[in-house]
């Protein structure tokens, strides 16, 4: 026993708590434990047969569209946030704040929203179609397939590499630019060589998000009509091909434990520093007479995002009362299942957070570091994967348990956590690392015991890193859509599952209340985040 003590030791002077340790070790077992039963069907299907459905041409068809699908939007969405944010941030620009913010709000946007609304203004027969007609336009190219996948997904994903490019331009030194220009290296050779090694580990970050998010999206490849992993997967669900979804799935998971690894590959060793930090103290990068044309860039790019789906949006909620049909009627149970359900997983993903990010925080060590990356699982593991695998646990346990376990309220919640927890946990270490230890230790010394001193003196300091990260995980769960179609009980009827049923009948004017509401609560959201944020010139 004194040996496991030993290895706990979380410092020199602090032991690691035994309990704690165990606690958030049952936590990071549960995160992982779903995925077992997915590897288990797979393993349970016949090798002749696994090795037939896994070299037939639809599954080839699925990894080379997945792939090149991903690579796409990562490299587009490199293309655009990262010049978007050093003109927001390093330049001239006109109205930069205003931008600022207008470049990220795409990102409230839920892609499946996003896509719905493309393809009813520039489908066959969308709302372009008829404004072009009378000029002689018969038709528009074709947005299903490749293009419009890529092209909606890149729309509603760039704001990860913009955002991240953006906050390591807020940290630059401006003075290695300056520098650099003073050894006679022009803006671009400059720019090359002192401003993108600093900003290359966020571009990789976010462009690690991008990737993630491309390869398991499920909305956008649907309504696109794009054989991706997430769309098969889904396929086989409902066609009761648990084998060959199974095998899908684990395919699935081995690319995103390969973008992981390149992700940390690309990643450079050394950290890029200087005395000085913050890009404000530097004057901006005159774009002389191409000022206001560099406006063209991300007003482009905000009116396709933003304003396309709003005025579509706009659009359905006019004309919802023609050809109304009552079982799509939107009702406001909808909106309180949604926000039921989404208080309950930030609840229980706070309470599940708390001891994971204090234990990562306060005792650093290798063990409290695995169980924290752990539990960072569910987040990398795509929602349509995570459903399967919970369905068939569920399944099983109905078998051998006597109460129901699937289809419950409780399994959807249980999916939610797993899935947004790493948000929260993020922030409340975040927290824990700025409590100052010596508060704890006064306490401890006035007869406290260490349960009481976090409670008194921990807890309300870490309090507002516990509500920002039960508040993004409320945001993120109001917005999740393949587990939610999965794993939903019987009659429980949210705003994506409204909003998908209503574009899967193509009734897309019954979708506008619901997807308007999501938009607005999301933004919202965001632009409270970019108010606290120290904004560019």
């Amino acid at each position: 026993m004194r040996a496991t003590i030993d290895r706990l030791r979380g410092g020199e002077d602090e032991d690691q708590p035994l309990g704690l340790t165990l606690l958030v070790a049952a936590i990071a077992a549960a995160v992982v434990f779903p995925l077992s039963w997915v590897i288990v069907t797979a393993t349970e299907v016949e090798r002749a047969r696994a090795i037939d459905l896994l070299t037939q041409e639809t599954t080839r068809d699925v990894i080379l569209n997945s792939l090149l699908l991903m690579g796409a939007v990562t490299a587009l969405s490199i293309l655009i946030g990262v010049p978007l944010a050093y003109l927001t941030v390093r330049t001239d620009l006109p109205f930069s704040r205003f931008w600022s913010v207008a470049v990220s709000l795409p990102l409230v946007v839920p892609s499946y929203i996003g896509a719905f609304a493309f393809v009813s203004a520039f489908g066959p027969q969308g709302e372009f179609h008829d404004l072009l007609a009378p000029l002689g336009v018969e038709r528009l190219p074709n947005i299903y397939g490749f293009p419009g996948a890529i092209m909606v997904i890149t729309l509603y994903t760039y704001p990860y590499v913009y955002l991240t490019t953006r906050a390591a331009l807020l940290s630059f030194d401006t003075t290695l630019v300056e520098a650099a220009r003073t050894l006679n290296q022009d803006r671009l050779s400059a720019f090359r060589r002192v401003t993108l090694p600093h900003i290359r580990p966020a571009v990789a970050a976010g462009s690690l998000l991008v990737a993630l998010y491309a390869v398991s999206d499920f909305g956008t490849p649907a309504i696109m009509r794009l054989s991706v992993f997430t769309r098969q997967i889904y396929v086989e669900y409902h066609a009761f091909g648990q084998d060959y979804a199974a095998l899908l799935s684990l395919q699935l998971l081995a690319v995103v434990l390969l973008v992981l690894a390149l992700e940390w590959w690309v990643r450079p060793d050394d950290d890029i520093a200087s005395d000085q930090q913050g890009a404000g103290g530097g004057e901006p990068v005159s774009l002389g007479r191409w000022r206001w044309p560099a406006t063209l860039l991300p007003a482009a790019v905000s009116t396709l995002a933003l304003v396309v789906p709003v005025w579509i949006l706009g659009l359905w909620l006019v004309n919802a009362e023609s050809g109304r049909r009552p079982s799509f009627a939107f009702e406001w149970s909808y909106a309180l299942n949604s926000v039921t359900v989404a208080a309950l997983a930030a609840l229980a993903a706070a309470i599940a957070a708390v001891p994971v990010g204090y234990l990562a925080g306060r005792h650093d060590t290798p063990l409290s570091n695995l169980f924290e990356r752990t539990t960072y699982v569910g987040f990398a593991v795509p929602g349509i994967v995570l459903g399967l695998a919970l369905v068939y646990f569920g399944a099983r346990a109905n078998t051998v348990i006597g109460p129901e376990i699937y289809p419950t309220l409780a399994l959807l919640v249980f999916a939610y956590v797993v899935r947004f927890m790493p948000q929260a946990v993020g922030s409340i270490r975040t927290s824990t690392l700025q409590v100052d230890p010596r508060l704890v230790e006064a306490a401890r010394t006035l007869g406290d015991a260490p349960n009481r001193a976090f409670r008194r003196v921990t807890l309300p300091l870490i309090a507002p890193g516990v509500v920002a990260g039960a508040a993004l995980v409320f945001l993120t769960t109001m917005k999740e859509l393949p587990a939610t179609l999965m794993l939903r009980p019987t009659g429980f009827d949210t705003l994506v599952t409204h909003i998908w049923r209503a574009q899967a009948s193509a009734y897309f004017q019954y979708a506008a209340i619901p997807a308007l509401l999501l938009i607005v609560i999301s933004g919202l959201s965001m632009v409270v985040m970019l108010s606290q944020e120290r904004m560019g010139p």
